[in-house]
C-alpha cells in the first residue's frame, strides 16, 4: 500500500547512541531542494544536544520552530503523552511542512512509534513514509553494536556464547527489523574487510530485502531517503521483533546524567579526559556544549565510546546559558563520581 497523497509523509531515523542519525539529518536538511521539513529530536538525556545541533544549521526552509525536542524519555515508552501532542504542533505550522523526520533516542524501538501511526486520529494526518536504521560501521566491523560496547566482542553470527536477552543487542535487532534501509555510516573508517564483517552482520539479521547504504559525514542523496511512501503503518505486524509479546518495556538497565565542569582551556585536554572516562566507567556517549577561556565560540563535543570529536559550531549568543554541560550515557551502574573526577581533571 502506499502512502495517500493527502496526509504528511514522516520518516523515522533510527539507530543506536553516536550511530551519526544527526549527522545525516542535517545532511539531508542542507540538500533537501526547497522541500519544508520539520523535525521531532527524542533525546535521552536532561539537555537537547541533538536539538541545538540541527537549531544551528541556519536553513529557511527548516527554521528553529520547526524543531521539536522531546527530552522527558523514550519516544516508544511515551508515544501518547509526547508524540502526538509534537505531531499535532508541527502539523499547525504555517506555511504547512511537506516531511516530517522523527530521529528516535539510541535506546528507542522504532515499533511501538509506527504502531501509534495506526491510531485514527494520527493515521489520517500522517504516514510512515520509511523507517532509516543507521548502524555504526566501524563498531559492528569489530563485532560490536555501538564502538564501546567491550562486552559484546565477537559477532553473532561466530560467537553462540553471547546473551541474547541482552538488551543493547535486542535494540539494535528491532531497529534492523522495522528498517526499509539501513545506513551503514562512517564507511570511511573501514577497509573491504571491515565493511564485509559490518555488511555480513546486518544480513544476519534482516528478514526483507532491505538496501544498505554505505556512507561518510552522513552524505547521502536525499532522494534516496525521502518519498519511499511506504506506509510502513499498515506493514508494522509483519515486522517481527524482540518485543512483540511485551505490554511495555523497560530501559532500566541504562544510567543517563548531566555533569556541569568549569571552563576549559585546551579543548583536546578535555577530549582526552572523556576518552579516558568511557574506557574506565563504561560510558557509551558523551555529548554537550563547552565554554573555552577565551574564545567567544561555543564548543561542540560529542564521544561514542573513546572516540571523541570536537569543533566550534557557532558563537555564543547573550540568550544562551553559558554553562559547560555534558550528557553522559551508559549501562546501568554508572560511576558517577568517579566520571567527574576524571571530567573535571
Amino acid at each position: 500500500m502506499t502512502a495517500s497523497v493527502s496526509r504528511v509523509p514522516c520518516t523515522v531515523v533510527t539507530g543506536f547512541l553516536g550511530a551519526g542519525k544527526t549527522t545525516l539529518i542535517r545532511h539531508l536538511l542542507e540538500n533537501a531542494g526547497g522541500k519544508r521539513i520539520a523535525i521531532i529530536v527524542n533525546e535521552f538525556g536532561d539537555i537537547g544536544i541533538d536539538g541545538e545541533i540541527l537549531k544551528g544549521c541556519g536553513i529557511d526552509t527548516c527554521p528553529e520552530e520547526n524543531i521539536v525536542e522531546l527530552a522527558n524519555g523514550c519516544i516508544c515508552c511515551t508515544v501518547a503523552d509526547d508524540f502526538v501532542p509534537a505531531l499535532d504542533q508541527i502539523l499547525s505550522l504555517s506555511p504547512k511542512v511537506d516531511h516530517i523526520l522523527i530521529e528516535t533516542s539510541g535506546l528507542a524501538l522504532p515499533k511501538p512509534l509506527v504502531q501509534a501511526f495506526q491510531w485514527p486520529t494520527v493515521k489520517s494526518r500522517v504516514t510512515v513514509d520509511g523507517v532509516i536504521a543507521v548502524v555504526d560501521g566501524p563498531a559492528l566491523a569489530e563485532g560490536r553494536v555501538a564502538n564501546d560496547m567491550d562486552a559484546l566482542q565477537a559477532q553473532r553470527a561466530q560467537d553462540t556464547t553471547l546473551d541474547h536477552d541482552d538488551p543493547v543487542e535486542e535494540v539494535f535487532e528491532d531497529q534492523i527489523a522495522c528498517a526499509d534501509l539501513i545506513i551503514l555510516s562512517k564507511s570511511d573508517l573501514m577497509d573491504t574487510a571491515g565493511s564485509a564483517r559490518a555488511n555480513a552482520i546486518i544480513n544476519e539479521h534482516i528478514a526483507r530485502a532491505v538496501k544498505i547504504v554505505p556512507t561518510s559525514q552522513g552524505k547521502v542523496d536525499p532522494s534516496v531517503l525521502l518519498g519511499l511512501g511506504l506506509a510502513v503503518e499498515d506493514d508494522i505486524e509483519n515486522r517481527k521483533t524482540h518485543h512483540d509479546d511485551e505490554l511495555d518495556h523497560e530501559h532500566d538497565d541504562f544510567d543517563s546524567f548531566v555533569i556541569d565542569i568549569a571552563s576549559i582551556a585546551n579543548p583536546d585536554e578535555l577530549a582526552k579526559r572523556v576518552a579516558t572516562a568511557a574506557e574506565e566507567e563504561n560510558v557509551l556517549r558523551v555529548k554537550g556544549f563547552v565554554e573555552v577561556g577565551g574564545k567567544p565560540m561555543r564548543l561542540l563535543l560529542q564521544a561514542v565510546g573513546p572516540r571523541v570529536n570536537h569543533y566550534y559550531d557557532r558563537a555564543w549568543t547573550a540568550a544562551d546559558d553559558r554553562r559547560s554541560r555534558l550528557v553522559v550515557i551508559g549501562l546501568k551502574g554508572l560511576n558517577r563520581p568517579a566520571i567527574e573526577r576524571i571530567l573535571a581533571g
